[in-house]
């Protein structure tokens, strides 16, 4: 179904089998994405949990309370025609990922960087045999060209599904670093939100915060959960 304006019609979502996984029927009508594909998911789990967000709709629709189905839109109709394109543009962060790019002063701000984001470029250094290097300012840095192919590489071998899922991980974040160990769990996502958010606090603790720009600090937290939540889904049966 791609008329999102419409309202509710059907009496029950529910899942079923098909050839390449799992799809999603509104009574009988099959649902489709916003190019007319039916939709079909990876897995029974991001089925069911697609059918929940459609079966909690009352009245019209509301696309926004349905980021799962939002995701699996654009895994089909955006990534999968162009996914050697989306993998090239996730693995295209680590040239400039946020985590080599320090703080000139002050010490303290540098320390909590370090200590933040040391472990994580180890982590790449011992996962990937992928060492960045790390300086201050924002002028891009000398990698060695093999890390970021090696990092490249483990970003072109997922699926549509979970490039959706890295895509705003990384994004988010702005860090191929970061969102390679949100999907590999080397730190709770919570955690590694925060710890892409350090210069953002720092900023705040000199000059006080915002109302606006904590509302967007927190839709784009949300979205950071949710794309680990979908990837998450990706890997359950």
């Amino acid at each position: 179904m791609s008329d999102w304006a419409a309202k509710r019609f059907w009496k029950a979502a529910s899942v079923v089998v098909v050839e390449d996984g799992w799809t999603i029927h509104l009574d009988d009508r099959p649902v489709r994405t916003p190019a007319k594909a039916t939709l079909i998911l990876p897995t029974e789990a991001m089925a069911h949990g697609v059918a929940a967000e459609w079966d909690a709709q009352d009245g019209l629709i509301q696309p926004l309370s349905m980021p799962l189905t939002r995701a699996a839109n654009a895994a089909i109709d955006k990534v999968t025609p162009q996914r050697a394109e989306v993998a090239a543009m996730i693995a295209g962060y680590g040239a400039t990922d946020l985590l080599s790019h320090r703080a000139e002063e002050p010490m303290e701000l540098i320390a909590r960087q370090a200590e933040a984001w040391d472990p994580l470029l180890d982590w790449a250094a011992d996962t990937y045999d992928a060492r960045l290097m790390v300086g201050t300012g924002i002028m891009p840095l000398d990698h060695p060209p093999e890390a970021l192919e090696r990092l490249a590489g483990e970003v072109a071998a997922y699926d549509p599904f979970r490039l959706t899922a890295l895509h705003d991980l990384v994004s988010l974040s702005g860090s191929l670093i970061i969102g390679l160990a949100t999907i590999h769990k080397v730190q709770p996502p919570e955690a590694l939100w925060v710890a892409s958010r350090i210069d953002e606090e720092w900023q705040i603790e000199q000059w006080g915060r915002d109302d606006q720009a904590d509302s967007d600090a927190e839709l784009k937290r949300a979205g950071f959960m949710q794309a680990f939540a979908l990837w998450d889904l990706t890997l359950r049966r």
